[in-house]
């Protein structure tokens, strides 16, 4: 009798992986190839990883997320970017000084103000109260509005009606004039004020889009399977109804980050923002525009760093946006 390792057919002999008629299996591929062939075939794929892997191959997002990444460095840490005090004023020596664009990064690189103040200091410093109080209403709102949004659309009937009356409510009220309402009755406005003003009528966005995601995903199979196996309610909203429904609402917050930055920045310039000792790139064009005709530099620079500024989560929000919705791509 042959022995077991002779058999065509035993175990860990090569005939047995290639057996007749049998296809070789092939190899994943390795190196860059595989990085173009994206996630494994095999392996489940979920709405995250599939953005993702959408959002390392957009030009628009690389380019946007490096400039926010730095801006929140520059917000950070300041102090890593200039060592001049944006308060500090020279009359004598600095008034409305022209830039000096050969000196990277010095004080008199983009010039100085009619206060007789560094403008890229200023700049620096301004970064810290626009990104701060963008992410700060961001946030509230999410969580609010969120919150808000998840209860009337899960429970439905007459909470989901009180709720969107309240909504509506809120919603009639213009979000600008609102806030200048709100800040007018406030002598000194931190950034605390203006970003509690801001999310008291920047929620209401959210809570319409978080309703009607809600109602989409609660009708699933897989929240009805979780309901008949005994999951209770707050389990049923937090553990499979919000990772489900988040998609969209994180989309509108991104895009909409950009506009409370530039609501921050029109109050100011109307005098109804942030007050001194803050720093705003909003206060700062609202007193240059007297010194366009003889110092365009005063007004251009702070200009041209808050348009990057709203553009960039103008352009993240909608690359999440392509990369979240299977349709656009």
């Amino acid at each position: 009798m042959p022995e077991t390792a002779d058999l065509p057919g035993a175990p860990g002999t090569p005939a047995a992986s290639l057996a007749k008629g049998a296809v070789p299996a092939q190899t994943a591929p390795a190196g860059p190839a595989a990085a173009e062939a994206g996630p494994a075939p095999g392996k489940p794929r979920s709405l995250w990883s599939d953005a993702w892997y959408e959002l390392r191959r957009r030009p628009t997002f690389l380019v946007s997320a490096a400039v926010i990444v730095l801006l929140l460095l520059i917000a950070a840490f300041p102090g890593w970017f200039t060592s001049a005090d944006p308060r500090f004023g020279d009359l004598e020596g600095h008034y409305l000084q022209d830039p000096q664009l050969t000196h990277f990064f010095s004080p008199e690189w983009l010039g100085y103000n009619q206060q007789g103040q560094s403008i890229y200091a200023r700049m620096i410093y301004g970064t810290r109260s626009s990104i701060v109080i963008g992410i700060s209403v961001t946030a509230i709102v999410l969580v609010f509005g969120g919150l808000l949004g998840m209860i009337a659309g899960f429970f439905g009937g007459w909470v989901d009606a009180v709720l969107s009356r309240v909504t509506d409510i809120f919603m009639g009220i213009p979000f600008l004039l609102g806030s200048m309402v709100v800040l007018v009755s406030f002598d000194e406005r931190s950034e605390l004020t203006v970003t509690l003003a801001l999310a008291f009528l920047g929620w209401t966005v959210v809570a319409r889009v978080m309703r009607g995601s809600v109602i989409s995903v609660k009708q699933a199979d897989y929240v009805a399977a979780a309901r008949s196996l005994g999951a209770g309610t707050w389990r049923l909203m937090l553990r499979h109804v919000l990772p489900n429904a988040i998609a969209p609402v994180i989309v509108v917050a991104m895009v909409a980050l950009g506009g409370y930055i530039t609501a921050e920045a029109v109050l100011s310039y109307l005098g109804l923002g942030l007050t001194e000792p803050a720093i705003s790139w909003g206060g700062d064009i609202n007193r240059a525009q007297d010194q366009i005709r003889v110092a365009e530099h005063v007004l251009l620079f702070p200009s041209i760093l808050l348009s990057i500024t709203i553009l960039s989560f103008l352009m993240l929000g909608d690359a999440v946006r392509d990369a979240l919705d299977p349709k656009l791509r």
